[in-house]
């Protein structure tokens, strides 16, 4: 367990709408709201940066008609700087982009703030949490993705709780107040693990809108992780 002399945030379930049934969005997120879920986190795919093809700006504005819940956008895409607008005038309230994919990622970072929504960044399993080292005060989200992205479903990579581990102490180190999230392979099994190294934030798709009975799911999820009182920065 890292130590607890920083900044801190309760843990928090972020359903994943990628792993949802979007023949009916509404419901989806009627659900997450019935289960005490205050993020949902949207999987934003362009088929280029990943093998697959997902949500964009009008899927996003469809969403924010149906909830008020924090929408946490996750840009899996090249050239992510020329849609922040379009993603934020849909309603997206955080914007993560990635590192690999960004040429200036801070100045995409500082126009995701000066959007209006919080600013993130994501890193794949195999990149070095040094990616970050000099855009520390122009994030408020640094995302350790726990498989490799373009598909819901995948197993948890184990080798990446190193990295939320250092990435948490860097961040008390230096007094950051943001948070620090993960994406994949995420259970009631695996969400023990990245909590205790570090992490505040934990995405989950299959182990969520994938069951049977999705309110008993999430509530299984965020007592395994530790049961932490859920609320959304910035929203």
């Amino acid at each position: 367990m890292v130590s607890s002399g920083g900044p801190r945030h309760p843990v928090r379930v972020a359903p994943s709408l990628l792993s949802a049934d979007l023949s009916d969005i509404r419901q989806a997120c009627r659900v997450a709201e019935q289960a005490g879920a205050e993020i949902l986190h949207l999987d934003v795919m362009d088929g280029r940066f990943v093998p697959n093809l997902t949500f964009g700006p009008l899927v996003v504005g469809a969403v924010r008609r149906c909830t008020k819940l924090y929408l946490d956008v996750h840009l899996m895409m090249v050239h992510p700087e020329e849609f922040l607008d379009a993603f934020a005038r849909a309603g997206a309230n955080g914007i993560t982009v990635h590192a690999e994919a960004c040429s200036h990622l801070q100045r995409t970072l500082a126009a995701i703030r000066a959007s209006g929504a919080r600013a993130g960044v994501a890193l794949n399993p195999a990149t070095p949490e040094s990616a970050v080292e000099y855009v520390w005060d122009d994030c408020d989200l640094i995302l350790a993705m726990t498989v490799n992205p373009g598909f819901g479903g995948q197993a948890f990579l184990p080798a990446v709780l190193e990295k939320v581990r250092r990435l948490r102490a860097q961040a008390e180190t230096r007094g950051w107040s943001g948070n620090i999230e993960v994406d994949g392979g995420i259970t009631a099994d695996t969400a023990p693990a990245v909590v205790a190294a570090g992490a505040d934030t934990l995405v989950a798709g299959s182990a969520v809108y994938g069951q049977q009975d999705v309110v008993a799911s999430f509530h299984r999820l965020r007592q395994s992780a530790g049961d932490g009182p859920a609320h959304a920065e910035g929203s």
